[in-house]
């Protein structure tokens, strides 16, 4: 069951002791069950994790959630990845990247309000994402 595995996975990354390789199956897992109906669940963690300012949690629900949700969850990852963590955010730019060009129409139609979003760094975020559109 999905909802027992999100669970779990939340368990470990609130867990500093919590093996690596074991949350990263967990996610893995996830992931590849293709249960859209984890998203709103895994959504208020990556926000939870983005508030609590962890990096790691944010990288690692954000692939998830990219997996499971697809192109149309491009404008939740941007305004994640627009807040500055102090991180490298490689995973989560490539997982950004990936769903761009996935599918670089539906892409460009959901960036491209973005670059004009109140927050300045939504909007740069966008515009970068939008760079990779072929």
């Amino acid at each position: 069951m999905t909802d027992d595995r999100v669970t779990r996975l939340i368990e470990m990354l609130d867990d500093l002791d919590a093996d690596l390789d074991e949350t990263i199956d967990v996610a893995d897992e996830i992931a590849a069950s293709g249960d859209r109906g984890a998203l709103p669940r895994l959504e208020s963690e990556l926000d939870r994790a983005v508030a609590e300012r962890n990096s790691y949690s944010r990288e690692l629900l954000g692939g998830v959630i990219a997996s499971l949700g697809g192109t149309d969850r491009l404008p939740l990852l941007v305004r994640a990845s627009a807040v500055d963590l102090g991180d490298d955010q490689d995973g989560l730019a490539a997982e950004i990247v990936d769903l761009v060009h996935a599918d670089p129409k539906a892409a460009q139609e959901l960036l491209q309000p973005l670059t004009r979003d109140d927050d300045l760094a939504v909007a740069n975020r966008a515009d970068w994402a939008l760079r990779f559109v072929p």
